[in-house]
């Protein structure tokens, strides 16, 4: 019987701390400010903007939301971006992705100020990842590091499998676990002997997009499964990457869906909005 890492526990610690730290900016005159834009109407994105909302309220941190129209041109969104660059009172910068097929989307991430890119998608943001010289990191993986350090399992030394490379999660997720001294293997669509190489992992985290794709057997009886997929199934009910049913009795340790890395994704991004309105005055 594998031990639940709870996300929801874990983020609501998360923001706690960052709502006490919230509060000292204030006293100070500083209120930490997120922009978030929306492009077209997706439903799945217009329920991340939303809890994105929700999270800055009970942060403290003020929230504009920029909802566009589905026909937004590239020169409009990209003035938008310009004009929160400029905004003082704005910290953080947030384009939900993904956006319509008409718009650029790696010039929308390449116009936002590195210094409000709150996502950590910017190229000189990865860069800094890639040498451990960073002050942001995208926030999925940084989530899962959390959870990992949450309930104190040593990484140094062990052997860590990423199934999926995306530039979103997969590699900033083998980057992290490598500056913490893990011994990293990437699994993707053309790794010959998948399931030989997921069985030998101490540490496992599936970043794959397809529902119950990790099974039993391609689990170390004793692993540490960490499950970023949110799937919806036929009959409407969420699941992860991992097949939990299966997989749960052979893990050590093995985060839900729901309930897992999802609600650590939106903590770590009210994390990173707070170290941006530190560096932005100074602070950091």
């Amino acid at each position: 019987m594998a031990k639940l890492i709870s996300g929801k526990e874990v983020s609501a610690k998360v923001r706690e701390e960052v709502k006490a730290q919230c509060e000292q900016l204030k006293a100070r005159g500083i209120h930490p400010g997120l922009a978030v834009i929306i492009v077209g109407d997706d439903p799945a994105s217009r329920v991340y903007v939303n809890n994105k909302k929700k999270a800055c309220a009970e942060v403290g941190f003020i929230s504009e939301e920029y909802a566009l129209p589905q026909q937004t041109t590239q020169e409009e969104l990209l003035s938008l971006i310009n004009e929160l660059n400029n905004n003082p009172k704005i910290n953080g910068i947030l384009c939900q992705l993904p956006l319509p097929s008409h718009l650029d989307e790696k010039a929308v991430i390449n116009a936002i100020s590195p210094e409000k890119d709150v996502d950590a998608f910017h190229p000189s943001n990865v860069g800094k990842i890639m040498i451990g010289d960073y002050h942001f990191l995208p926030c999925t993986p940084a989530g899962v590091m959390e959870m990992i350090k949450s309930e104190g399992i040593e990484v140094k030394g062990k052997n860590c499998v990423v199934i999926g490379r995306s530039n979103i999660v997969g590699k900033p997720m083998a980057m992290l676990l490598l500056h913490e001294h893990g011994t990293v293997t990437i699994c993707h669509s053309r790794t010959k002997n998948l399931k030989e190489v997921c069985a030998a992992a101490d540490i496992l985290v599936a970043a794959v997009g397809k529902a119950k794709f990790v099974t039993a057997d391609m689990v170390k009886p004793g692993a540490v499964v960490l499950d970023v997929g949110i799937n919806r199934l036929e009959n409407g009910k969420l699941c992860g990457d991992v097949d939990f049913d299966s997989v749960e009795p052979k893990a050590s340790y093995i985060t839900p869906v729901p309930g897992g890395v999802g609600p650590m994704t939106i903590a770590m991004l009210m994390k990173n909005t707070l170290m941006a309105a530190k560096l932005q005055n100074g602070l950091e």
